[in-house]
């Protein structure tokens, strides 16, 4: 190794290198901070030793805005390489002792956060050199990142058919119509559906997956859905529901507690509940990873006890 390689290596730390990738991704040094677990002048300090390392600036403030100078541009895709390298070299370890390593990074949509922690304890207790990160996020975020393939898997409920998407559906997802205990639709003997959505429906917004699988049906049955009120999360429309604001058709994971305590009560419905089915999904072209196809395997071999553990519980369905 050439001495001026020698003497940078010893300067220049792993983690110096990680806060700078945090500080370039978040543009900022306080988000970086809040990322990594650091404070602000931690955060400063860092990059203060790596630009001593490089002898070089990496960050510049034009007015009060940071930016990446050209050499912290080149700095980042050097980094990206060594991480991907790291990774590389984890997983090759891991597979001489028989183990699957790496990161797995699953996006979830909303209603899937209530049933992805389930899973993701047999399968982290069945993989420990697994480094699992699972976002939550809407409908529309879900897919277009999709589209960006940022993520190696994505959990949703009704796969865009337009787009060329690999899934594998793993669980029911039932969709319950539902009004506060003392609502007056509780009174009524027989409620047909279109009744039900004219009595002051809360609905989540167009794209999201609850609001999109109601539309579906409605279609079908040529049915009229016209909201009193969109809310940006099935918890926002469960509250609604329970303040009196309405009624509404909410994923039963997602409503169990308050069935349970008897604060809200179902609608007997023709054609009710809803049933949709959670899906894995990724782009058709992408090449399974070790970790994708660990989890894809877990899911296709453990779906029948999965089926079973939600329907003995009251966890799920």
């Amino acid at each position: 190794m050439p001495l001026s390689v020698q003497k940078l290596v010893s300067r220049l730390t792993f983690r110096q290198l990680q806060v700078f990738l945090s500080v370039y991704e978040t543009a900022s040094y306080s988000k970086a901070g809040e990322q990594l677990g650091l404070t602000q002048p931690a955060v400063s300090s860092q990059m203060r030793q790596l630009e001593a390392a490089l002898d070089v600036p990496v960050f510049e403030y034009v007015g009060r805005k940071l930016y990446c100078t050209a050499a912290g541009e080149t700095l980042v895709k050097s980094i990206r390489v060594m991480f991907d390298e790291l990774r590389f070299l984890q997983s090759d370890l891991a597979a001489m002792k028989g183990q699957v390593a790496g990161d797995l990074n699953i996006v979830a949509v909303n209603t899937a956060q209530y049933v992805v922690p389930y899973l993701l304890k047999p399968f982290c207790e069945q993989h420990p050199a697994l480094n699992v990160n699972v976002r939550v996020v809407n409908r529309a975020e879900a897919i277009k990142r999709l589209n960006d393939n940022q993520d190696h898997l994505v959990i949703m409920g009704i796969v865009p058919e337009e787009k060329p998407l690999a899934s594998m559906p793993f669980l029911d997802n039932e969709l319950l119509a539902v009004a506060r205990h003392d609502h007056s639709i509780h009174q009524e003997e027989a409620v047909s559906v279109q009744q039900f959505l004219n009595v002051g429906l809360l609905s989540r917004e167009s794209g999201s997956g609850s609001r999109l699988a109601l539309e579906l049906f409605a279609q079908e049955h040529r049915l009229s859905i016209a909201p009193i009120m969109q809310l940006g999360s099935n918890d926002a429309v469960k509250h609604g529901v329970l303040a009196g604001l309405g009624v509404a058709v909410l994923p039963k994971l997602s409503i169990l507690p308050e069935l349970k305590l008897g604060l809200l009560k179902t609608v007997p419905l023709e054609n009710f509940p809803l049933r949709r089915s959670w899906c894995v999904v990724y782009p058709k072209g992408k090449h399974p990873t070790p970790s994708m196809r660990a989890f894809l395997e877990f899911i296709q071999e453990n779906v029948g006890d999965m089926e079973k553990f939600f329907q003995a519980s009251n966890i799920g369905i």
